[in-house]
């Protein structure tokens, strides 16, 4: 059983309700993502092996949208004449709404239980989007500051002075979904060939902005895996963020229904494992790309490590689990976004640590057997 991009498989979560957004705004509302929603009790249901995430995922909502219009993203401009923002899934799943000055006092009422270890605020392109996240960011910092906020920035709109107003206003953490790893994937899906007003230029002085003014491991960039980009473009990405004091958060592609990409096929299972490998050992093993080798086709070949340091390493897991903003271990992010990029049978970014099983899953598909990761009969 494979989920289609508007589809989460019913073992996934099963709310009663979803609560709407065409007539709300942030900062009053903000848009969260399910697994926030189940774990806050907002929404009913349940997470396939996994009770929680760990990060609370909120984004800004207004009724007209995001301005912009990636080619592969669920929240494009280009959808308003099939569906209403309001309805529109985000990296797989839906985001339904809630009042903010709700959420805060539910996070402080399960403040106690140690659920959530993150908070983080997600930028869109829209005029008002900016200011909200000043505003939103200040409240989170007054009413819960025990609990670390992190920013995904809309670099388009941001002045040098907003990104220094974020960190001294109490952010820990500044991220840029770069998503496309070369300028020519850039520019075809997120610039001004497909009429969106993103540039890589910007996004980079932005990313140079956030190395300095946040400073070593409080910055880094959202990168997804298979919009054609070789394995060799993609880690020479993360070692360039690495060296600048930053990491790499790595999703696979998977086609959003509706979207100008909805017919481009998701990432390979080998090809995505064997970027999630090298990235984890450039951000957090002591890897490098200078020593990797790879094929004409830029395929990782050697990962630069011997043979033991690699399988103890996947052995581990660790390299697998969904990469993104740390919450109380380092090398284990705490947003883990339950099924964002894959469904449960076939699971890209595991969101939870891995057993001996689904070790011995990616090491076949590392070595390039198409297969799903659960059996039916799993589910």
């Amino acid at each position: 059983m494979t989920a289609t991009a508007n589809e989460v498989p019913l073992n996934f979560y099963r709310p009663n309700y979803y609560i709407q957004t065409p007539n709300m705004r942030s900062p009053e509302y903000v848009q969260m993502s399910t697994a926030a929603a189940i774990t806050l009790g907002l929404v009913e249901g349940k997470m396939f092996r996994t009770s929680c995430t760990h990060c609370l995922n909120l984004l800004v909502t207004y009724p007209e949208g995001c301005r912009a219009n990636c080619s592969y993203c669920g929240l494009a401009r280009h959808r308003e004449e099939s569906r209403d923002y309001a309805d529109r899934n985000f990296i797989r799943v839906d985001w339904p709404t809630a009042r903010y000055d709700e959420v805060i006092e539910r996070v402080k009422a399960g403040a106690d239980q140690g659920g959530f270890e993150r908070m983080c605020i997600s930028m869109i392109t829209h005029p008002n989007s900016d200011d909200d996240t000043f505003e939103l960011l200040e409240k989170w910092v007054k009413e819960v500051p025990t609990i670390p906020v992190s920013i995904l920035s809309n670099p388009t709109t941001l002045k040098r002075e907003d990104v220094q107003r974020l960190h001294d206003m109490g952010a820990e953490i500044f991220t840029v979904a770069l998503d496309a790893v070369t300028p020519e994937i850039f520019e075809n899906t997120r610039g001004k060939t497909v009429e969106s007003p993103h540039t890589w230029e910007k996004y980079w002085q932005v990313l140079d902005w956030a190395a300095e003014i946040f400073g070593p491991e409080k910055f880094g960039a959202h990168l997804i895996c298979g919009m054609g980009e070789t394995e060799f473009e993609i880690l020479e990405i993360c070692q360039r963020i690495k060296d600048m004091g930053g990491h790499n958060h790595m999703f696979a592609f998977f086609p959003e229904q509706g979207s100008m990409m909805e017919d481009w096929p998701a990432v390979p299972q080998d090809q995505w494992r064997r970027v999630q490998l090298a990235r984890f050992l450039i951000d957090y093993a002591g890897g490098n790309l200078a020593d990797m080798r790879f094929n004409e086709e830029g395929q990782v070949v050697d990962f630069g490590v011997a043979d033991e340091v690699l399988e103890e390493l996947i052995n581990t897991g660790k390299p697998f689990q969904t990469s993104g903003c740390p919450g109380k271990e380092d090398d284990i992010s705490a947003c883990n976004r339950p099924y964002g990029d894959s469904g449960v049978s076939d699971i890209r970014s595991f969101p939870f640590a891995l057993n001996a099983k689904d070790v011995s899953v990616v090491k076949r598909q590392i070595a390039g057997e198409e297969l799903i990761t659960l059996d039916d009969d799993d589910l």
